[in-house]
């Protein structure tokens, strides 16, 4: 079997970084994300001081100012949440995979779980949370299943570029259903079609409460599957010889990806590129080693959306650009340069 490594040829240096670098690199990403977290409280098209902020947290929404803070606190707590399940669902999908380029967006999952939202929207009136989050979870797994198993189809089997292929041909062909469902129905039209963009803009509590469950099953899946992810990496046949049962750690290693992309899709729409950048930036900061991996993944991904956010709020005062659109202009560049430097070819 061909091996379809995430990570050629790493040098010692990046494989085995110390414990030390790893501890400060943790230190550095969680004050970065507290900071980010501050900053999307108190960046909009209204400034706001810390004693507004400070008063928005004890309860306080007497002027507008506080108002403000208080709808700003759940808008960043769903970019957290929402871009830590993205960049952990890409580094597990990448292990998974040994797929480079593999991301929820770059395969078609995320645009999966979309179409399979918009269906129940439009024909079963699945209008509840708990129903939309599942109806997107089984959405992505099928998605997920169907590029997997075209992208095997032919010699070689399913390498890197035939599975990016394979996603990007799913992924547009998805978003021509969600058109073709949605745009008979002016009832939801309007709303799929900025869900579509991937935003956390107008987040409330009640929104963010019921999708928690299944981030942090999700996420308990994906970090008990790092050790196994170490395995797989170094090829099927080895990780067999140690003991591990490839097709079940595999299967349930997905399984942790597909819930937390589906999760996060359902509330927050298809975002793209978050999973493909940041497994790639972590390794560069902490190895390979899937065990801290992880963990950091989940980190910088919540950092990155929550910086996305933020920026997406200044560069088009007093409107605002949705998260999903700053992603994928920062990611498509990225993508191009990811494909450039694995120099594959092979169709």
């Amino acid at each position: 079997m061909t091996r379809l490594d995430p990570y050629p040829a790493p040098d010692a240096a990046l494989a085995r970084r110390p414990g030390s670098a790893r501890l400060l690199w943790l230190l550095v990403v969680v004050a970065a994300l507290v900071a980010l977290a501050a900053a999307s409280v108190a960046v909009g098209s209204r400034g706001v001081g810390w004693s507004d902020i400070v008063a928005a947290l004890g309860g306080s929404s007497e002027t507008i100012e506080q108002a403000a803070v208080t709808k700003r606190i759940p808008r960043t707590v769903l970019a957290i949440v929402v871009g830590a399940a993205l960049g952990l669902a890409g580094a597990v999908m990448q292990g998974v995979t040994r797929n480079p380029l593999a991301d929820p967006g770059v395969l078609g999952i995320n645009m999966g779980a979309s179409l399979a939202v918009v269906v129940g929207l439009a024909w079963f009136g699945l209008f509840s949370a708990t129903s939309k989050i599942w109806t997107a979870i089984l959405g992505a797994a099928v998605a997920a299943v169907f590029v997997y198993a075209v992208g095997s189809l032919g010699r070689g089997g399913a390498t890197p570029l035939k599975l990016a292929l394979a996603g990007a041909a799913t992924s547009a062909a998805l978003t021509s259903f969600v058109t073709a469902v949605a745009l008979p129905r002016g009832d939801i039209a309007e709303s799929v079609q900025s869900w579509q963009v991937g935003g956390v803009g107008g987040a409330t509590g009640a929104a963010i409460t019921p999708v928690l469950p299944f981030l942090v099953a999700g996420l308990v899946i994906s970090l008990l599957s790092a050790r196994s992810l170490n395995s797989l990496a170094l090829g099927d046949d080895l990780a067999a010889g140690l003991g591990e049962r490839v097709a079940l750690v595999r299967g349930l290693a997905a399984a942790g990806s597909v819930l937390l992309c589906g999760a996060a899709t359902a509330v927050a729409g298809p975002i793209w590129f978050v999973g493909l950048i940041v497994p790639h930036l972590c390794r560069l900061l902490v190895g390979v080693d899937h065990r801290w991996l992880l963990p950091f993944t989940a980190l910088t991904g919540a950092c990155l959306l929550t910086a996305s956010d933020v920026l997406g709020r200044i560069v088009a005062r007093p409107s605002e650009l949705d998260v999903g659109i700053i992603t994928a202009l920062v990611g498509a560049p990225v993508f191009i340069a990811i494909v450039r430097r694995q120099k594959v070819r092979e169709l």
